[in-house]
């Protein structure tokens, strides 16, 4: 029972690491093929590709500590406040730039859904357990 409950408190990092990891590979990967593919990105300079990679590993840095805070309990607190902090603050660039550029294709308007949902969750989490951690 008590491992359900820790699967229950971790969701919100399980949920964004399973989605992150993969989004980082498509960004940074090979951005010139899997972006046009995935995204109806042309990625055509060095820059872009170098942006891209870092993005990338930005992602996974983020998955990193959303992973130990996963496996490991004392760094719960710390993997959540820095994943609401990671899809709050993307959640707020999307909206941004939709009301700068205008709306996005669907991909992009489920991301920024995704995004509410699980900084709105991780929020959560940090109200219930923070106190009181499994």
């Amino acid at each position: 029972m008590k491992k359900i409950s820790w699967i229950n408190q971790c969701v919100h990092l399980i949920i964004s690491s399973v989605i992150i990891i993969p989004v980082a590979f498509i960004y940074g990967f090979s951005p010139t093929t899997l972006l046009p593919k995935h995204l109806n990105i042309i990625v055509e300079t060095i820059d872009l590709s170098n942006l891209l990679r870092a993005i990338m590993c930005l992602y996974l840095g983020m998955s990193f500590v959303w992973i130990l805070g996963i496996l490991n309990p004392k760094y719960w607190k710390a993997a959540t406040q820095l994943n609401f902090l990671f899809m709050a603050t993307l959640a707020c660039g999307r909206i941004m730039s939709m009301l700068i550029d205008g709306v996005p294709s669907g991909g992009y308007i489920f991301g920024v859904s995704a995004e509410l949902i699980l900084a709105a969750l991780a929020l959560l989490q940090l109200k219930k357990y923070s106190n009181n951690p499994i």
